[in-house]
């Protein structure tokens, strides 16, 4: 079977005309119904483990994944014209009960009412879920076997809730597959390639395992061109709909074998390799790299082919809107920190390329035009930036971002191609870096990075330090300082033990064959990414509350140890107290107002900062993965500065005891920066952003008047060249009032769809909880 020439004969669904917009249609019917959750996934992986036992896991994942593919409902909903979808009913939680069975359990009940990130669980589910996946799984899930081998010193430092680990309830992601692979061989050769490998080596179970799910693939899209078959032979289908249905199982069909030619062929094998990626691992943040790269010759095809630059619009805002279908569903703890449902389905526009030249095509302006009209929070959208970016792209930059939904979000060539090569990596892979979650950082297709493995709570770390040392008559600020490095020193190499038992039990418990036989080296390797096999094999460690470090230690060096206002053990009592009575309050309004803070341009207290960020980092990278890799060091919270706030008690900063911590990551304390944003970006500057190759968040809020007009635009533009020039690795923007989002607080009937930045994803402000609504409502408001 050969890929035809797409041309206007050919293919008459470019020519059909519909009576509504379909793109409006489509994104209708997202939200039509409230979010659900949906046990098909969970109930059909445990009828094929029933069907496994005794058989290698990495087999019994790969059957899962294809039993998984050979019997879920399938649907094509109005208006498609990609197929794929991981649930019938839209934005549906999935469940993964062979990671964790318990917390669901816990929630059960609650689910539904609980402050963030709501689902409905039907009582059918909730019964059947009680009887039947909890007791199956219970004692032999990734979870169990997680705590199994979690050590009393790793278990300690999460009792004094230092560290805080992650992905241990649901499968790995942040990874970005090697799409252009897929793309340019189609699965068809794809299945050759492997049966090679299994010729050369057939006692392996890693090729065996990626066989059974292409093949699983090849039945998944024979399954929807039946569908498509039958909905277009129905009397009542429209005839237009009957030429698009029509032709999106021929188009199935090809695809089954041959890899595609149009824009249109390569959106549909993008995107199905996405879901199945999904249902083998149901993980966060399968990302999708330099999608304006990649798609760009596919793009160019339809183009030369005649086809009409209509339909090329609508197929890509069909693959947007698809990408918002994919909800994530956490507990209730986890959704605190990740609120709002970030998906993850991140993308990178231009950047430099292999030769060192800056890459914009047609297609990256097209992507963030389309962006304008769907101005929803997936996908992800991001740019990367140096100083040879054409002013016109940025222009267009600037004016997606004066939309005010925080998309997209700025990388810095100039700072994390540098970052990747002090780890090693070749010149070429670094300038190829993409970005997926948030913002952490990572090179396509040929990294298993573990970007958020676990979260390191430097505040934590300066409150037990100061207790520590409260009966110290002898403590000197140099003595302070040097306990705290100690204390990180001891920390780290436990949040190292930890990530890697969280490593372990994905290598154990969940290998992805799939994904990995979509990432550099692991075919050639024989191995799963997480046995190893990838190219690059990092781990990354989120290092959050260095701003209200900087800003407490100046408080300590100044009020304690050098103006003696009062004693070290005085301000541990006051600390107990929680600034406790009038004196307590003027006091601490005295260490708001008087002392200078972060994010101002003060030299004093911004190296602070970069000091402790450059130690942390540096100790993180001297220790080594299970898989052969170095850990590195990233500065960003999501949103985990509220709950990880919740867990720090009063600081010398003024903050009060369990009060959030700074947003962001390398963002100042809420309200603390007043010298506007240049000062934030000369004391971001000051830390070493190389060091922080996991990645860092900085929030900025402008108001909207600020980006009004083509001066606006202009202004704007420079200061994003000079965020460039002063080697800062990211920034995102909120361009929203203060009057606006408190009036969206206070009437959210009325602003169903305003969305916001919220750390490093955008998500609609109604869907929020207070904490964080008042959060980004406190947060700095500036002017150019």
């Amino acid at each position: 079977m050969t890929t035809e020439t797409l041309t206007k004969v050919e293919r008459p669904a470019f020519e059909t005309v519909r009576p509504v917009s379909r793109i409006e249609e489509m994104k209708h019917n997202l939200f039509k119904q409230k979010r659900q959750i949906s046990l098909e996934r969970a109930k059909l992986y445990t009828e094929s483990y029933q069907q496994t036992v005794g058989e290698p896991t990495i087999l019994r994942r790969a059957k899962a994944t294809a039993h998984i593919l050979d019997h879920v409902q399938i649907s094509i909903r109005p208006g498609e014209l990609i197929v794929g979808n991981r649930t019938v009913r839209p934005r549906s939680g999935i469940l993964s009960p062979e990671m964790d069975p318990y917390w669901i359990m816990k929630e059960i009940d609650t689910i539904g009412t609980r402050p963030q990130d709501q689902f409905d669980f039907t009582k059918e589910d909730r019964d059947y879920y009680t009887a039947n996946l909890l007791p199956y799984w219970t004692g032999k899930s990734m979870k169990d076997f997680i705590n199994a081998k979690i050590t009393p010193d790793v278990k300690a430092a999460e009792d004094d809730l230092v560290i805080k680990l992650n992905q241990t309830d649901k499968g790995q992601g942040h990874i970005i597959m090697d799409f252009p692979l897929i793309l340019n061989n189609g699965i068809g050769k794809y299945l050759e390639i492997i049966d090679q490998k299994r010729a050369a080596d057939p006692d392996n179970d890693f090729y065996q395992a990626c066989e059974i799910i292409f093949k699983g693939m090849q039945r998944h899209f024979q399954r929807y061109a039946d569908l498509a078959r039958d909905m277009a032979a129905d009397p009542a289908t429209p005839d237009y709909r009957r030429v698009e249905l029509t032709e999106m199982a021929a188009m199935c069909e090809r695809l089954e074998t041959d890899k595609p030619y149009s824009f249109y062929e390569a959106l549909q094998l993008l995107w199905m390799t996405s879901i199945v990626a999904q249902y083998e691992s149901n993980a966060s943040s399968l990302s999708l790299g330099r999608m304006d790269q990649y798609m760009y010759p596919f793009y160019k095809n339809s183009k030369a082919d005649g086809v009409p630059a209509k339909f090329l619009r609508e197929v890509l805002g069909d693959f947007y809107l698809k990408t918002y279908d994919v909800v994530l569903l956490r507990s209730a703890e986890s959704a605190k920190c990740f609120a709002g449902f970030p998906t993850g389905y991140t993308v990178a526009l231009g950047g430099l390329d292999k030769y060192g030249q800056y890459s914009v095509n047609e297609l990256s302006y097209k992507m963030l035009d389309l962006y304008q009209d769907i101005q929803l929070p997936q996908p992800n959208l991001s740019v990367r930036i140096n100083e040879q970016i054409p002013r016109r792209f940025l222009n267009k930059t600037c004016e997606t971002i004066r939309l005010g939904t925080g998309i997209p979000m700025i990388f810095n060539d100039e700072v994390c191609v540098p970052g990747f090569l002090s780890k090693g990596v070749s010149l070429d892979d670094a300038r190829d870096y993409g970005v997926v979650g948030c913002v952490e950082t990572t090179i396509p297709g040929k990294t298993y990075g573990l970007h958020d493995i676990a979260l390191f709570n430097l505040m934590r770390v300066m409150e037990i330090s100061m207790y520590e040392l409260r009966d110290d008559k002898n403590l000197t600020y140099a003595k302070l300082r040097q306990r705290i490095s100690d204390n990180i020193d001891k920390y780290v190499k436990i949040v190292t033990k930890g990530s890697d038992i969280v490593d372990l039990g994905h290598r154990e418990f969940a290998p992805i064959p799939f994904l990995s036989s979509l990432i550099s080296d692991c075919l050639d390797n024989g191995k799963d990414v997480t046995s190893g096999g990838a190219r690059y094999n990092f781990s990354g460690v989120q290092g959050i509350g260095e701003p209200n470090l900087a800003d407490s230690l100046y408080v300590i060096k100044k009020a304690v140890f050098e103006n003696k206002e009062l004693s070290f053990a005085k301000l541990i009592d006051l600390m107990e107290s929680n600034y406790a009575g009038d004196d307590g309050e003027k006091l601490r309004q005295h260490f708001i107002n008087d002392f200078h803070k972060y994010g101002n341009d003060d030299p004093e207290v911004d190296m602070e900062c970069a000091k402790f960020f450059r130690h942390f980092a540096l100790e993180l990278g001297k220790y080594k993965n299970i898989r052969g890799g170095e850990f590195n060091a990233g500065a960003y919270t999501v949103s985990a500065h509220i709950p990880l706030g919740e867990d720090v008690g009063a600081t010398p900063d003024g903050r009060k005891a369990h009060e959030q911590l700074a947003d962001g990551g390398l963002s100042p304390m809420v309200g603390r920066d007043h010298l506007g944003p240049t000062a934030v970006l000369k004391s971001v500057s000051k830390i070493d952003n190389t060091l922080a190759v996991n990645g860092s968040l900085l929030n900025l809020k402008f108001a909207p008047n600020t980006l009004k007009g083509d001066a606006g635009i202009r202004k704007f533009a420079d200061f994003l060249m000079a965020f460039t020039q002063l080697k800062i690795r990211h920034v995102q923007f909120n361009i929203q009032s203060r009057e606006t989002l408190l009036d969206a607080q206070k009437h959210p009937e009325n602003y169903g769809s305003l969305v916001v930045r919220v750390a490093g994803y955008s998500a609609f402000f109604v869907d929020l909880n207070k904490q964080i609504q008042d959060d980004i409502i406190r947060r700095t408001e500036h002017n150019l």
